[in-house]
């Protein structure tokens, strides 16, 4: 193996020979994040704000919500634990949220609780107007400790909820963790929206419940962003939603 190394070694020396050195590639360059298009300015876009005010025998609630807001929150409802999770709507979907609400508190939370995701959906369809230019989809898992929750929805139009949550305790605090599911129903129905909520891990009720709200907050904040490459445009092949 020498003898033929040398031999080899020689021939290149006493040669013109040479390999050709390959171009050094560039370094990858990703795509920016942002969006960029010169037809869509925001600035003159219409503000998504609504407000809604329903009163029944058993409660009186007033929503107001700017889907372009900044996560400001005020929430009056009388139940506590459910004022807590409406900051939580607001603050991780950067939605600006204004609930009053008064209820047959003397009986228990579920006309209130039920009441107030039947206005907050009214309020949320009312500010999405035709919907035109929405992203539509979101999707996010969110984690809490030892939680994991997982939401995805569509602004279809239709109303879809499918729970899987698996709360282990009757109540946090005062709250009865069976208002959970009657809070989602009540907004998916009036906001016309299909909901999953599916929970991969978890052991404490109060972790889960609170998982569910902040996945269910960005993912809503993804569905209802304007996409700059189709403002103005409905966001279905069918042309209507």
């Amino acid at each position: 193996m020498g003898h033929w190394a040398l031999s080899i070694s020689k021939i290149l020396a006493h040669s013109s020979f040479s390999i050709p050195h390959a171009p050094c590639p560039m370094p990858y360059a990703p795509f920016p994040m942002q969006i960029v298009n010169s037809n869509y300015d925001q600035s003159t876009k219409t503000p998504r704000i609504a407000t809604v005010h329903r009163t029944t025998g058993e409660t009186d609630v007033q929503v107001t919500i700017n889907l372009d807001g900044r996560g400001t929150c005020t929430a009056t409802t009388g139940v506590p634990f459910l004022n807590h999770m409406l900051h939580q709507i607001a603050s991780h979907g950067l939605i600006d949220i204004d609930v009053q609400a008064k209820g047959d508190w003397e009986i228990d939370d579920h006309h209130t609780n039920e009441d107030v995701g039947i206005t907050l959906g009214q309020a949320l369809n009312q500010a999405l107007g035709d919907r035109k230019g929405i992203v539509r989809f979101g999707n996010f898992l969110a984690p809490l400790d030892e939680a994991l929750v997982q939401v995805a929805l569509d602004f279809s139009g239709r109303p879809h909820l499918s729970y899987g949550l698996q709360i282990p305790t009757q109540r946090v605090g005062t709250y009865d963790t069976q208002l959970v599911r009657e809070f989602f129903v009540a907004l998916v129905n009036h906001s016309q929206m299909t909901l999953h909520i599916r929970q991969l891990d978890g052991i404490n009720s109060h972790h889960i419940i609170e998982a569910t709200f902040k996945a269910f907050a960005r993912a809503t904040r993804l569905a209802v962003e304007i996409d700059p490459r189709r403002a103005g445009v409905i966001p279905s092949s069918k042309g209507v939603l």
